[in-house]
């Protein structure tokens, strides 16, 4: 996924975090200036919901067009098959070994 907030804000003619900043205060939503740094700079790796419903509301904009897919960093992330059918790049599995576990009592 690509956050896309700072183009949403430019089609609402705002061209700074703190003009966007102080809407989003105006609208109920205090966020820090480092918090508002990270969403305006660059991909946040998390969100709260209620916060995403407010920004929308402020931009008058859904959720899916603050996130835009990239379906080829999907392809990309995906194991291949040889020609030998085996995995390239997918992670080893090996089982532990251990007691046997017994059963709980009846």
């Amino acid at each position: 996924m690509r956050w896309n907030l700072r183009m949403k804000a430019a089609e609402q003619g705002i061209w700074k975090s703190t003009e966007m900043r102080r809407r989003l205060a105006e609208a109920g939503l205090e966020i820090s200036a480092g918090k508002m740094s990270a969403l305006w700079t660059g991909n946040p790796t998390s969100i709260r919901l209620d916060d995403l419903d407010v920004i929308c509301h402020v931009l008058g904009c859904e959720a899916n067009e603050l996130m835009i897919r990239e379906p080829d960093k999907v392809t990309a992330r995906r194991p291949r098959k040889t020609a030998d059918n085996t995995t390239v790049g997918a992670p080893t599995v090996t089982p532990r070994l251990g007691r046997n576990r017994t059963l709980p009592p009846a």
